[in-house]
């Protein structure tokens, strides 16, 4: 566990020398994250390495056992062979393999607990990678809304300033301005330089059409009288041909209003009821 101790500080001091030299969170943990696999690189050759040694150890087990077989069978063989003396030497060789046997057993043992131990970390410490960068997004997420927010308020807080929205003012009462003179220019250019006659009648018309809608208005709230209906006017019998005179006549009848094209069509047809009777009494 003394390495992941180490490689725990590692990483911790890289951290610390980053905050310290970067003024940009972004870069700072993309590099952070940067740090952390080269370090879990770092960690994964240690336990592999750790273990290999513990594989090792197991097949020495494994050996050290065979050997001590081994010589158990020529011990046997000896005895077999009435040979005492060498069946004593194979024993004796027999009992040293299985002391390192157990003593590489013993070893073995160790190196895979501690081998289990660091694949835990490993694992874990992995997890913990995996998790800074799943919220490596989020703060820099964050990070770029809070920048958002900020210039947002400095902005806001540059509008507060009272200069600015006296020139913004300022500016306005110069439009304004420009405006107001430019009318009084296009109005003196029509009174002393366009056609001052056409200039009065388009005020007379002007004035003329307010006092009618004023008339109009009064009328709709019944303070005068509405406005007079024409009479109807009689239609006269047409004539196969209509001579000169009477041509003329219509021409000055359509130039009547319409209260005197009334009156003498009226007068017309007095006439021509007179003309009738006096035809009659004949």
């Amino acid at each position: 566990m003394g390495m992941f101790a180490r490689l725990a500080r590692l990483i911790k001091s890289n951290i610390n020398a980053l905050i310290s030299s970067s003024e940009d969170p972004e870069k700072m943990l993309n590099q952070l994250i940067i740090d952390m696999a080269e370090q879990l690189a770092v960690a994964k050759r240690q336990v592999a390495g750790a273990i290999a040694d513990e594989k090792r150890l197991a097949r020495q087990v494994e050996n050290q056992r065979k050997v001590a077989e081994d010589w158990e069978k020529k011990a046997m063989l000896a005895v077999r062979a009435g040979n005492d003396a060498l069946a004593k030497e194979a024993l004796a060789r027999k009992n040293e393999a299985a002391t390192l046997a157990t003593q590489f057993q013993d070893q073995w043992q160790k190196q895979k607990t501690a081998v289990d131990q660091l694949k835990l970390a490993l694992r874990a410490l992995n997890n913990k990678i995996e998790e800074a960068k799943r919220k490596k997004g989020i703060l820099i997420a964050r990070k770029k809304r809070a920048e958002a927010q900020k210039a947002i308020h400095e902005t806001l807080s540059g509008l507060k300033n009272a200069s600015a929205f006296e020139a913004f003012d300022e500016m306005a009462g110069r439009i304004e301005q420009m405006e107001a003179e430019a009318e009084a220019s296009a109005e003196i250019a029509e009174q002393y330089e366009g056609d001052v006659l056409a200039h009065k009648f388009r005020e007379l018309e002007t004035t003329t059409g307010a006092d009618q809608d004023l008339v109009e208005l009064k009328r709709k709230m019944g303070l005068l009288p509405p406005e007079p209906q024409p009479e109807p006017v009689i239609a006269q019998p047409a004539t196969a041909a209509a001579p000169a005179d009477q041509v003329r006549v219509d021409e000055e009848f359509a130039e009547l209003d319409e209260a005197e094209q009334a009156e003498l069509a009226r007068a017309l047809a007095e006439l021509e009821a007179e003309e009738a009777q006096m035809q009659v009494k004949r």
